[in-house]
């Protein structure tokens, strides 16, 4: 593959991807508790508007300490 085409290649395949996972990818960054439910949740409803955004701020909030007793 030239390399010129892979300049060509991310924009319109991996930023769209990108985009999509971000936030199963913040949540990755951020170590959440609940990595595999937000990223289900994208995955499978990630191409609702509101399924993402669910995703999105499940992933960007603070998660709350456990209590163990």
């Amino acid at each position: 593959m030239h390399h010129l085409a892979h300049f060509f290649f991310f924009p319109f395949f991996g930023l769209p991807f990108v985009m999509y996972f971000l936030p199963s990818i913040i949540a990755l960054i951020r170590e959440k508790r609940d990595t595999l439910a937000i990223f289900l949740l994208n995955f499978f409803l990630g191409w609702t508007v509101i399924g993402w955004f669910i995703a999105l701020i499940w992933a960007a909030k603070h998660d709350v300490p456990v209590v163990a007793r």
